[in-house]
């Protein structure tokens, strides 16, 4: 089912009656700060290649993501709607400071967090390899418990490691250590990179159901997260997550490469 926005795609609805809730078309030349904000930690550490320059508007209502150099390092740029532990840069190195002060760094307040609804993005993938783009939920506590009900998961409705393909769906929860868990639903798909592509999940009290370009592509019974959560839009450079903390040949020759994104539409079902 299509729902039109004035001057704008439409949106690639699944059966039902669907209202917007939030939304990004990404009209003019200044990101709205107001709806997004950058992740650059990761543990609480400052990610020398997750980078605030990487996204600009071209005028044409699409948020361009690039891959470039910035002091000696290969850099690219995630976008985020909210927040969770990793993202607050640590003020001590040690928690025995005398003021039982926990080495975790001040929280920021969310732009938008939202439960259960359609969630869709629509973009153009990256050409080349070395880098890849995804299109996410995350839950602010994820971990913090061993109910995902209450602590939430982490949603991959869109994940793109090699250009002109993107892997299946995957829930993952229980957090990221020994205890993390993930549920996969279908087989992953290649799509064409000269092409727009929409990706969407439907979240409700059943689970998650998948869609590519309008149609189903798989479905997670659960768990099913009961709590809010937030958006991301992300690439990343292969290499920094390995041992040598570097990035790939590859990762080098695709500077310069660009991931499209046309808008990001949050419905929620009027039932």
């Amino acid at each position: 089912m299509e729902f039109q926005v004035k001057g704008h795609a439409p949106s690639l609805l699944p059966p039902g009656n669907w209202k917007l809730v939030w939304y990004d078309e990404f009209d003019g030349t200044e990101l709205d700060r107001s709806k997004w904000d950058f992740r650059l930690h990761m543990m609480g550490k400052r990610h020398k290649t997750w980078d605030d320059e990487g996204v600009r508007l071209d005028g044409k209502s699409h948020a361009v993501f690039s891959i470039y150099e910035k002091n000696g390092e290969i850099c690219s740029s995630q976008l985020q709607t909210g927040y969770n532990f990793m993202d607050a840069e640590s003020a001590e190195e040690d928690c025995w400071n005398g003021g039982l002060v926990w080495p975790i760094g001040k929280f920021k307040e969310h732009k938008f967090l939202h439960k259960f609804g359609y969630y869709e993005c629509r973009c153009k993938l990256q050409k080349k390899t070395g880098w890849w783009s995804a299109f996410w939920l995350q839950s602010p506590v994820i971990g913090s418990s061993s109910d995902p009900q209450v602590s939430g998961v982490e949603n991959d409705i869109m994940e793109s490691f090699t250009p002109g393909k993107i892997i299946e769906h995957c829930n993952h929860f229980n957090g990221y250590g020994e205890d993390h868990q993930v549920a996969k639903a279908g087989n992953g798909l290649a799509l064409d990179v000269d092409e727009w592509h929409v990706f969407g999940m439907k979240w409700n009290e059943n689970g998650y159901t998948f869609y590519v370009d309008g149609k189903e592509d798989g479905h997670i019974s659960g768990p099913v997260s009961q709590i809010p959560q937030f958006i991301l839009i992300s690439t990343e450079v292969n290499g920094y997550r390995a041992k040598e903390r570097c990035a790939t040949n590859e990762a080098k020759e695709a500077v310069g490469d660009v991931f499209t994104v046309d808008y990001v539409r949050v419905f929620d079902e009027i039932k």
